[in-house]
């Protein structure tokens, strides 16, 4: 049977009952669809959650004080909380290690900030000039914290945009100059910090910055850090400088067994590393979820090309009594099903991709469409076509012609 032929006949046959085919289509493209959609949100979030991890710093550990039992484990209640490194720690560190670009120590907290008429309760954070450096931050407005500000325990206070916003207003100006009240004492605005958006990880756009050691004396009341912040001069040097700084710790420390370490140093990459496999999985597991529509998909395909071999049974013995032969009648059939898969497919990655497109556009989540998900929605498509045809497609081709032309 010429191709051209068969495309006509195939046509035709899928034509002559357009509601139930359509019907049977909308399975697949459901499936598809939602296939496409699933696999783009879950990789939009796994490059979402990577770029915030990235923004929070170039080549970036972090040191903080408690135990920590292993990468996506359980942690001791005291990880981040407990008292355990200082600012010795921390200078050590920064004479000690090669590979180090730069170190900003901090301590943090939430506390009660008040303003003219106003007040909001926000991150806290100590620290030193290079925070900034450390952290990919910039200063829209004013200055950041100095080394002067550092010796002589000055009040002064960097705000972040969206404590800038909640305490004078929306985009306000002329911030810089006023005073704030911090625990009932008085700090000068000396800087405002550029907006780089939310993360999981805190938004560093809702936070304030004081010096370090006014931090530690007027806030804290204690010389102990909650983070020490390292950057490394590399991203190749990153695991060994992981390594100097928890053996130096250990020493210091006074520590022989590594498992009773009182800190732990976290790794940019390993935080990516664990943050995309966990994407990963949740993205397959959407997959999957929408992957069952395609199996149900493909069963309707079944019934329907069933239901059009019996009332088809007449036209079949016709055609082997006229000389088709059994490969024909079976490539016909095969034909039909694997068309009602492949326009359902066609379909379905359009209405995956206007899926993924209104996630973006309205801001409700960001996608990421790729060309593997679509050429895996179409091979799968395919193979539905071929799994859920070949049965009707073999019992319509051996059909017995005699009995086929006697069928009532």
């Amino acid at each position: 049977m010429k191709f051209a032929d068969l495309s006509e006949e195939t046509y035709f046959a899928l034509s002559a009952n357009k509601v139930r085919s359509g019907l049977t289509m909308l399975g697949i493209v459901i499936g598809i669809g939602s296939v496409i959609a699933m696999v783009s949100i879950g990789q939009g979030a796994q490059g979402s959650i990577t770029a915030n991890i990235e923004s929070l710093g170039s080549n970036l550990l972090i040191v903080r004080p408690g135990a920590q039992r292993g990468v996506g484990m359980q942690v001791s209640s005291g990880r981040g909380s407990a008292q355990t490194l200082t600012q010795d720690d921390a200078t050590a560190i920064k004479g000690t290690v090669s590979g180090v670009a730069a170190i900003a120590p901090e301590v943090s907290g939430r506390y009660q900030i008040v303003g003219k008429g106003t007040n909001t309760n926000t991150s806290v954070t100590g620290t030193t000039p290079d925070y900034t450096s450390v952290r990919n931050m910039e200063v829209e407005e004013g200055s950041f914290i100095t080394e002067q500000n550092i010796k002589s325990l000055s009040k002064v206070v960097v705000l972040g945009p969206t404590v800038r916003d909640d305490l004078f207003g929306e985009n306000a100006t002329n911030v810089v100059g006023q005073t704030l009240r911090i625990k009932g004492m008085e700090f000068k605005v000396v800087g405002i910090t550029k907006s780089k958006g939310g993360s999981g990880f805190g938004s560093q756009d809702d936070m304030v910055f004081v010096p370090l050691t006014s931090a530690q004396k007027f806030l804290v009341g204690n010389e102990y850090l909650s983070t020490i912040n390292i950057q490394a001069e590399s991203s190749e040097i990153m695991t060994q400088i992981q390594a100097d700084v928890t053996s130096l710790l250990l020493e210091r420390h006074r520590i022989s067994n590594p498992d009773l370490a009182d800190f732990n140093v976290m790794n940019q990459s390993d935080i990516i590393a664990s943050a995309s496999s966990i994407t990963d999985t949740l993205t397959m597991l959407l997959a999957a979820i929408a992957g069952i529509s395609l199996l149900v998909g493909g069963i309707g395909i079944m019934n329907m090309m069933l239901t059009t071999v019996t009332e088809r049974t007449r036209e079949i013995g016709l055609r082997k009594a006229i000389g088709a032969k059994r490969k024909d009648i079976n490539l016909q059939f095969l034909s039909e099903a694997i068309m009602l898969t492949f326009g359902g497919g066609i379909i379905g990655v359009l209405l995956g991709w206007l899926i993924s497109f209104g996630f973006s556009y309205f801001n409700i989540i960001q996608t990421q469409m790729s060309g593997t998900s679509v050429v895996l929605a179409f091979g799968v498509s395919a193979l539905i076509g071929i799994v859920f045809g070949y049965y009707p497609a073999s019992r319509a081709a051996n059909l017995n012609p005699i009995e086929a032309l006697r069928y009532e």
